[in-house]
């Protein structure tokens, strides 16, 4: 067991907008939260139902972990638990230009998925998502 790999699991905005604690499920491994999650949960926020409960929360408790760190590598999630990292928007990756229209989150979110897993080849990227139609498109 000591010799296994770290995962990579990339949220999408429904993974959240479900579990607000999500990012403590993930043990050892890595968590990506792309920025397009983020912007996305703003237009969550303000409401009674459980969705506006989970997307206050989990902008809570990211901020509250944040700092520079938090888009510069990463940060701790907590002990025995792995990082995370909030990814920037990014050029749609060349293999995917053709694809993809821009400006479309879900589009965005699958970019940065596809492009964390061409930049660590040896790790395994996971996307996470409730969304049928972007597991089909992924």
């Amino acid at each position: 067991m000591a010799n296994k790999k770290k995962k990579l699991f990339v949220l999408d905005t429904n993974v959240v907008l479900h579990d607000s604690s999500c990012i403590y499920q993930f043990k050892e491994h890595d968590v990506v939260i792309p920025v397009t999650v983020l912007e996305e949960l703003d237009a969550f926020k303000k409401g009674n139902e459980s969705i506006n409960f989970h997307a206050r929360e989990f902008a809570s408790n990211v901020d509250a972990m944040s700092g520079d760190h938090i888009f510069n590598g990463g940060i701790k999630i907590g002990p025995g638990l792995g990082k995370i990292t909030v990814r920037l928007e990014q050029n749609y990756h060349k293999d995917l230009q053709s694809i993809f229209t821009p400006n479309k989150p879900d589009h965005q979110i699958l970019n940065t998925a596809y492009s964390i897993a061409k930049e660590n080849p040896s790790r395994e990227t996971i996307l996470v998502t409730k969304d049928v139609n972007l597991r089909m498109k992924a």
